[in-house]
């Protein structure tokens, strides 16, 4: 069973780039008067405190969402959706995606969520319990394979392992190749580290080389966590990528150019 606990770096920089792009495609596709649906294929337990021992070992929310949330407007979908979980579950609440989806859908859109993680899993289905949710105790490419296309065909599928599989990398752009020919019109977005040894690299090429519509790439550079830690920064890979995102990108990297 796979060990990795995103708990220890709920809220930190990478969480920033990803939940607040997150948040503004779910905003600008809702914007439309027409269901969706929303996929996750590594849910997490979609609830993180803070003001936990876990959180505070690494400390990486305190150099993250705590320093970067005043980066972005008070209207931004990923500041509405930050409040909006804080009042249902208090100050020291921070979002996953998850629960950031669920916060920015409507109620004719439709969740699937992949959580193979046992505890994880649980919890999961304790933070999305006011939300109408399919959550998939499974491998979440499996489940990807299985729901694609969706009904409705509209919608966003989110792919963020921990790569703690080193394969991941490898094998990573054939999926998304196949979920594409299954589902041409969902918007793919797969998150990515960027190590200090480039482990990421081969995996981002090869999904260049795949003829792919509408890609967008965006990557952020930031200090490691820790002195040893080889994570030096993040990327979002998107294959349909809405209108108007590419220059939320540019707006975020100025951001992260100030740290």
């Amino acid at each position: 069973m796979l060990s990795y606990q995103h708990i220890y770096h709920a809220g930190n920089l990478a969480d920033v780039q990803k939940h607040a792009l997150m948040a503004w495609v779910l905003d600008y596709m809702t914007a439309k008067d027409k269901p969706l649906s929303y996929l996750e294929t590594h849910a997490g337990r979609g609830l993180y405190d803070l003001g936990s021992e876990e959180a505070a070992k690494t400390e990486e929310a305190a150099a993250g969402i705590a320093i970067a949330e005043a980066w972005f407007d008070e209207d931004h979908p990923y500041r509405r959706a930050l409040a909006a979980v804080r009042a249902q579950f208090g100050e020291n609440a921070y979002a996953g995606s998850p629960l950031l989806a669920a916060n920015l859908l409507r109620p004719s859109d439709k969740l699937h969520l992949a959580e193979l993680h046992p505890g994880e899993g649980d919890a999961l289905e304790d933070a999305m319990a006011m939300f109408s949710v399919k959550i998939h105790r499974q491998d979440g490419f499996a489940m990807a394979h299985a729901v694609c296309p969706p009904e409705p065909r509209r919608g966003v599928l989110l792919i963020d392992p921990s790569y703690e599989i080193k394969t991941d990398f490898d094998r990573i752009p054939g999926i998304i190749e196949k979920l594409h020919k299954k589902w041409n019109v969902g918007v793919i977005a797969l998150w990515y580290p960027i190590l200090k040894d480039g482990s990421h690299l081969p995996m981002v090429t090869a999904l260049e080389f795949k003829n792919l519509p509408k890609t967008l790439r965006h990557e952020v550079r930031f200090p490691p966590a820790k002195d040893k830690h080889r994570m030096i920064g993040s990327g979002m890979f998107f294959v349909n990528a809405p209108w108007g995102l590419e220059a939320e990108t540019q707006k975020i990297s100025t951001k992260f150019e100030t740290l």
